[in-house]
């Protein structure tokens, strides 16, 4: 710098420095706001555990009071009931199991008749309202009978002289064979009039069989009804030319009785037939479509001659009153075919029927706190309950409802309705559970007594065992 110039040197070193020298007082300034936020955030952990922790200890007490009154093991207070499975229970009883045989079947009329007019005309009349129940012989139709009425007219003159022929010829006959004894007239003669008269007799006959045509078109120029049943939609209008043997008219369907034709599997054929020959009659049911609603009762009428080999199935027909005209022609139905019926049989609930390493098997009440494996052979069912054929008899308590972690000699509570009334399921609870408790609510006493508090499936739930 100039020494001429006003500024100095020295001085504005000075004011160059002064910043550095105030540098060092902002770092400790940075590192107190730093432990500050870290304090805060400790903090609110803390008061988020000690929050955590006193709703754990809340939920904890109302389970662990009551269960401390039940002093199950030494140093372990409430740890039995935890250990016991809770189960739903239901008795083995003695009742009659049908033998019920199920197949496909369609409604099919014992008759169904396409009435067509066997001779042609124009149709000049309808006896009948569509829907309409008739009868055998009841009037439906009339074809135009005049052309036929003018051919019988021609047919029967024609008759009547072809018979007047035959009587001359016969008359001649006879004098040809008194001459023929007075030898005034040869062999000859007589037998060429014995073949005249024999033409004659032909000649008659045919005229005859043509008549008889005429007076049957007649008739079939009156279409009745040849069964009993209900007329469908009229297929032809008044007025139409009729043809013969191709125009449909109406048809007629047979309602009362009504068969339904249904299959079964060629293995169950010989049980059937079996009971056939014993004379039985055997009962069949048709349901409806979602085989819920029973529409009739019939019974069994036959059984088919053979076997459908595409199949492996064979068809059979039962006969229905149908007085209430439940079964519709074509309709699909359900059948089932009652076989015969096991009396005083051991009935289990197919509920508490397991299949495993045993075979089938069930597990078996052994007084009122423990299961016992008992191994079972069934025979017949019927969708809701089996024939136990050996292992259990009636009186015996089986589990229907929470075995999936059961074993032999396990220790159960028996839960819900079927503790007190022979295994009956509790009303809203599958398999006879209790329902479920609300959170913090008391826990609900069981039925042999223990307490705690239940989740959705009436079970216990599961707690960690308190610390010492």
């Amino acid at each position: 710098m100039n020494e001429s110039s006003p500024i100095r040197t020295d001085t504005a070193r000075q004011y160059r420095e002064a910043p550095d020298r105030e540098a060092p007082p902002a770092a400790p300034a940075r590192k107190r706001r730093r432990l500050g936020r870290w304090m805060l955030v400790l903090l609110a952990l803390g008061g988020a555990g000690a929050v955590a922790h006193r709703s754990y200890e809340a939920r904890k007490q109302p389970a662990e009071q009551p269960a401390a009154g039940n002093p199950a093991a030494p140093g372990r207070p409430g740890r039995s009931a935890d250990m016991k499975q809770a189960v739903g229970v239901a008795p083995i009883v003695a009742g009659d199991m049908p033998v019920v045989l199920q197949g496909l079947g369609t409604v099919t009329p014992l008759a169904t008749v396409t009435v067509r007019s066997q001779i042609s005309g124009y149709l000049t009349k309808i006896g009948y309202r569509e829907g309409q129940t008739v009868k055998e012989g009841d009037f439906l139709a009339q074809i135009d009978p005049r052309p036929y009425e003018a051919l019988l007219a021609q047919y029967q003159g024609q008759l009547a002289r072809d018979q007047a022929l035959l009587q001359n010829s016969k008359l001649d006959l006879q004098r040809y064979q008194t001459l023929n004894r007075q030898d005034s007239i040869s062999k000859q003669n007589v037998d060429t009039q014995a073949a005249l008269v024999k033409q004659n007799e032909g000649t008659v006959a045919a005229d005859q069989a043509l008549v008889d045509q005429q007076r049957l078109n007649l008739t079939y120029a009156r279409i009745v009804s040849p069964v009993e049943g209900r007329v469908g939609l009229r297929q032809v209008d008044l007025g139409n030319y009729v043809t013969a043997g191709s125009t449909n008219i109406v048809v007629v369907t047979q309602l009362h009785p009504i068969s339904v034709v249904f299959t079964l599997p060629e293995d169950d054929v010989n049980r059937v037939m079996r009971r056939l020959r014993q004379g039985a009659k055997l009962t069949v049911r048709a349901y409806d479509r979602g085989d819920q609603h029973e529409i009739a009762t019939g019974k069994l009428d036959t059984v088919d001659n053979q076997i459908d080999v595409t199949t492996g199935t064979v068809k059979l027909r039962a006969l229905f009153d149908n007085a209430d005209d439940e079964l519709f022609p074509n309709q699909f139905v359900n059948a089932r075919l009652t076989v015969e019926t096991i009396e005083n049989a051991a009935l289990v609930p197919n509920a508490a029927i397991l299949r495993g390493t045993p075979g089938t098997y069930v597990y078996l009440m052994d007084g009122d706190d423990k299961v016992t494996v008992r191994k079972i052979q069934t025979g017949e069912t019927d969708g809701t309950r089996t024939v136990v054929t050996s292992g259990l008899t009636p009186g015996d308590r089986v589990v229907t409802d929470g075995t999936d972690r059961l074993r032999e000699g396990a220790p159960v509570r028996v839960v819900g309705h079927s503790a007190g009334q022979g295994g009956a399921p509790a009303s809203g609870a599958p398999g006879g559970t209790a329902g479920s408790a609300a959170p913090g609510a008391p826990a609900t006493p069981a039925a042999d007594g223990t307490t705690g508090a239940k989740d959705g499936a009436g079970e216990h739930r599961g707690r960690r065992r308190p610390q010492p």
